[in-house]
């Protein structure tokens, strides 16, 4: 009997490797209806929430002892499932806000903002657990623990990090009625050369304009 048959049998709520693919696909299937846009005016703080918690998830995976997968080389899970609908869905979804500035490394000295994409960062962060998930749903525990590890360590615990400082700072500007900075013509193609560039290229924007569409309400003054 498989692993993955032993997981269904009995699901053990304890166990480490059923409370992360829990975690997973919690993130996966909630982010997946909010790209289908029936709820926009809840679109924004949603998205912080299962942000939120599926560092929760990274968290844990990065603070245990290295996973070793049972094979040499990782199996085949077949093509990866397109994810063009849904980075285009939040794009439109986010457009007032779905271009924001990051750090990519606050440890490398004199790093310069570069020009990021939330829907940019929820797609490939839900490429990534699918791709674990596929291992996960053979069978092949071991392998999905390593490559959920792995890939929060170089790729999508960067990215929600990210993409969770983003959402954070856009409810915090509407929450406490402060203009908020559009980067109005900064794009993801383009580098941005520091403070000064990004200060002449960006907009003002009131927070006011993009609080309603994006469910948000300004807090008391």
């Amino acid at each position: 009997m498989s692993d993955a048959t032993l997981h269904d049998a009995h699901p053990d709520p304890d166990d480490f490797a059923v409370q992360i693919s829990d975690q997973i696909e919690s993130f996966i299937v909630a982010v997946t209806e909010v790209a289908k846009g029936d709820e926009p005016d809840s679109a924004v703080p949603f998205l912080l929430l299962e942000l939120s918690q599926l560092l929760l998830a990274g968290g844990r995976l990065g603070a245990h002892e290295d996973f070793v997968p049972d094979e040499r080389y990782e199996p085949d899970v077949g093509p990866e499932p397109d994810v063009d609908e849904l980075r285009e869905r939040f794009a439109q979804l986010l457009e007032p806000v779905d271009i924001y500035s990051e750090v990519f490394d606050p440890y490398v000295p004199r790093s310069q903002p570069v020009a990021c994409r939330i829907s940019d960062d929820l797609a490939g962060i839900i490429t990534d657990l699918r791709h674990g998930m596929a291992h996960y749903r053979e069978g092949r525990i071991s392998e999905a623990l390593w490559w959920w590890q792995f890939s929060y360590l170089s790729n999508w615990g960067t990215t929600a990090s990210a993409a969770l400082r983003a959402l954070q700072s856009l409810v915090a500007h509407v929450r406490l009625d402060s203009p908020l900075d559009e980067l109005d013509g900064l794009d993801t193609d383009s580098s941005a050369g520091g403070d000064e560039e990004l200060a002449e290229e960006a907009g003002r924007v009131m927070a006011a304009e993009i609080a309603g569409p994006l469910g948000l309400h300004s807090g008391p003054r």
